[in-house]
């Protein structure tokens, strides 16, 4: 008990003018008289209780003081404890003003304690305009108000406002509408702010100031959206360009100007036409008044190309043009500003099929084209490039008729012929039937390999179908000439027809037959090994020689126009003729009698 009456006098001895008035004892000043020499402990409680009164319930309170000093950037205040307190000036200021603070004024401090290690009051004027600033933002946060605040300080992920005492975070998304690189010029400014949440326990406050700006650009929008009309024409400023178009500022709304309503012709991007910050002359499109909106365009205040598109495009028309654009299914060729039309891949080229466009033409190459098509409702013409060109395969027919012989480079080997490789890159086919005599159309195929250069005639050409049928077995010795049968003559220069009877060379002996030549110049033919003779004996092709001659039947043509001939066949037809001139078996007469008598008559009508 004697320890804490002198510690209590110690306290009490720092600040004498403070102490209320009273007799003087040994141990200072004091109301209260002891009642007897010797105090018990309840005698100290009740001088306690008397020097302190209720100080404990100033802790954690809103009072009222006065300043009674300003010292070293420090305002002393007195709030009726023991001691006053100390409070920096700084917190008397708004951020980066000057305190406006002199001796006497009466200000509102928060008691943080009363008394520290050192026997001063812990005031805090930051506390108390906190305290009251979170009443009233609490009211503000109900009523949906705005409050106004100073941007200070910057912490990860957004920055620090002063609500007028009391601290919110501004998160970074909600400083402007758009992102902000510069954040400089809105700091230390008053200006209102959102509360978004508040949480008083954990003394969190997030405000926004882009629910601020929203909302008055939405006044303003709406205002101005109504102001505005479909089809008005109007200038504004080019605000932002992106890929796909320029937003355009119209005076607080902004509108968008797509890359295809900039003008007639290709734009391929908009920086090609607009510039930041260039003034440009607008016409509104579309007004959307629920998502608010606006399209704009600039090509409708020019004239449109496509107004007698008919007329100056006629179909079949030859006309010049500028590629602009390739792509997997042709190419965009440019007619005059602002009309395009499309040269498809199937119109681009006689020969080349199932090539990409950019191996045929080239962006920006200056091509002829006809007009094939044009829908001025859809805005499109179709165009072709090969028809400007001459079909290859009617100039190969006047270059080349049929009969012509040609020569070209194996270009494929298939299944069924050769495709040999002609003038202006055209084609033709040489079927495995027509590549050799003699031997079968397998057999022939391999007599030959891609890149060799061989020679051909041309059978048929087909320049609807873009065929080009051609023959190689018809250029040997004899090969009949193409066209039909009536036009294969026998020597003495007759029509070689089906059943004629004519005299025919031997060019080569064949276990399968016989080469043989009409005459000796005249067109050859194959003579079967069964077509040697009736009786198996006279079947037999080396009883042949080469230059031999002798009579056969002619039985009819190849594929190729090329005769075939009989001896049997002869035979055959020689017996009925002579049954039939000189009587049948039943007039006693027998075969070999009226076969003599058909020879006789033969050989004389030869003499």
């Amino acid at each position: 008990m004697l320890w804490l009456a002198i510690g209590h006098h110690g306290n009490m001895a720092k600040d004498r003018r403070r102490q209320p008035a009273g007799r003087k004892t040994d141990t200072g000043y004091c109301t209260y008289m002891a009642s007897s020499a010797n105090p018990t402990r309840d005698d100290f409680a009740a001088l306690l209780e008397e020097t302190l009164g209720d100080a404990d319930g100033f802790e954690g309170r809103v009072v009222k003081g006065t300043v009674t000093a300003i010292e070293n950037d420090l305002a002393v205040i007195d709030v009726g404890l023991k001691s006053e307190g100390r409070v920096p000036l700084r917190e008397f200021a708004m951020p980066g003003q000057k305190a406006d603070l002199k001796v006497g004024d009466e200000v509102e401090v928060y008691v943080d304690r009363v008394e520290n290690v050192h026997g001063e009051a812990m005031l805090s004027r930051d506390r108390a305009r906190r305290e009251a600033a979170w009443d009233t933002l609490e009211a503000e946060f109900a009523n949906n108000t705005r409050v106004e605040g100073v941007i200070f300080g910057r912490v990860k992920g957004g920055f620090t406002v002063d609500l007028n005492g009391a601290v919110a975070f501004l998160p970074g998304s909600q400083v402007d509408i758009r992102p902000v690189r510069d954040v400089a010029p809105l700091m230390d400014v008053p200006q209102p702010f959102q509360i978004l949440k508040m949480d008083r326990k954990r003394g969190n406050i997030v405000v926004s100031r882009r629910a601020i700006l929203e909302e008055t650009r939405a006044e303003q929008r709406s205002g101005l959206i109504l102001s505005l009309a479909e089809g008005q024409v109007i200038d504004g400023v080019v605000k932002n360009i992106t890929d796909y178009g320029a937003f355009v500022d119209l005076g607080g709304i902004d509108g968008l100007l797509h890359v295809t309503d900039l003008s007639y012709k290709r734009v391929a991007h908009p920086s090609e036409v607009l510039e930041i910050g260039m003034t440009v002359r607008v016409q509104i499109i579309r007004i959307n008044k629920d998502t608010q909106r606006i399209s704009l365009g600039m090509k409708q205040l020019e004239s449109d190309p496509w107004d007698g598109a008919m007329v100056k495009y006629p179909i079949g028309a030859k006309l010049s043009g500028r590629v602009t654009n390739i792509t997997e299914y042709g190419a965009f060729v440019e007619l005059e500003a602002g009309i395009e039309g499309l040269v498809h891949v199937s119109e681009m080229s006689w020969t080349k099929k199932n090539v990409h466009p950019g191996k045929i033409v080239s962006t920006s190459q200056e091509v002829d084209v006809i007009v094939l098509e044009v829908d001025s409702d859809k805005r499109r013409i179709s165009l072709g490039l090969k028809q400007a060109q001459a079909n290859p395969w009617e100039a190969f027919a006047e270059a080349h008729p049929v009969g012509s012989t040609v020569e070209g480079e194996v270009k494929n080997a298939t299944e069924f012929g050769l495709f040999i490789g002609l003038d202006n890159d055209v084609d033709g086919m040489v079927h495995m039937s027509d590549i050799a005599w003699g031997i079968s159309g397998e057999d022939a195929l391999n007599l030959h390999r891609k890149g060799e250069m061989v020679k051909a005639i041309v059978l048929d050409i087909d320049a609807e179908k873009e065929r080009i049928s051609l023959g190689m077995k018809q250029l040997e010795r004899g090969g009949p000439v193409a066209g039909a049968a009536a036009a294969v003559a026998a020597p003495d220069g007759s029509r070689l027809a089906k059943n004629a009877i004519v005299t025919v060379t031997v060019l080569e002996v064949r276990d399968a037959g016989l080469e043989v030549q009409v005459g000796e110049s005249g067109v050859t033919g194959f003579l079967k090994r069964t077509d040697l003779g009736r009786d198996r004996d006279e079947q037999r092709p080396e009883r042949f020689q080469v230059g031999q001659k002798f009579d056969a039947l002619v039985t009819g043509f190849d594929r190729s126009k090329k005769p075939t001939f009989s001896i049997k066949a002869m035979q055959i037809a020689e017996e009925k003729e002579a049954v039939a001139q000189y009587g049948s078996s039943d007039s006693g007469a027998s075969l070999g009698d009226i076969l003599g008598e058909a020879l006789k008559a033969r050989n004389a009508d030869k003499n």
